[in-house]
């Protein structure tokens, strides 16, 4: 049963890993119309008529949001790789406990990163804008959040149903 849900945990992690590596790098967080044309606003840049540019303002809600998505893509690699080490050296309960902690870290970092987002962007670019929406990269960063709880969840139930059982006796009966 171990193998089961630590390796449904570690599967869940791998592709909340790759999601929230491609939500956090993408420049589609948010689409609206800017002087009659189509922008795109992600993380890092912004792009205006097919013309990336950078960030230049330095912002509390974008340095808060791009943190929390860093240290949930950092945290994410950690539970997959401590995941996928209780497979290659037998069962290592604690590794497969602690690799469950680090994805619902993941999960719950990436939660406060697209809080802050979305607070922020409802708040301030909703009155700004009118004809405005969140983008796919954004949405794809919920998604992430949803499989790294699951796969925390799932290894975190492995390491209990482990616990929760009796080991194996060694003593033959002949």
């Amino acid at each position: 049963m171990l193998y089961t849900l630590a390796g449904g945990g570690t599967l869940c992690g791998v592709a909340a890993l790759v999601l929230l590596i491609v939500s956090t790098a993408t420049d589609f967080w948010m689409q609206y119309r800017y002087s009659g044309s189509l922008a795109n606003q992600g993380l890092w840049r912004f792009c205006i008529n097919h013309k990336c540019h950078a960030h230049t303002i330095t912002v509390a809600f974008w340095d808060a949001t791009r943190a929390f998505m860093l240290l949930a893509v950092l945290s994410c690699f950690a539970g997959v790789v401590l995941g996928l080490s209780a497979f290659t050296n037998g069962t290592k309960n604690k590794r497969v406990r602690t690799g469950g902690i680090a994805l619902v870290l993941s999960g719950f970092l990436a939660l406060l990163a697209l809080a802050i987002y979305t607070g922020v962007t409802v708040t301030f670019f909703g009155k700004r804008f009118l004809d405005w929406r969140f983008s796919w990269s954004y949405i794809i960063g919920w998604v992430a959040i949803i499989l790294a709880f699951a796969a925390g969840m799932f290894q975190l139930c492995a390491y209990q149903r482990t616990t929760a059982e009796p080991a194996p006796s060694n003593n033959p009966d002949s």
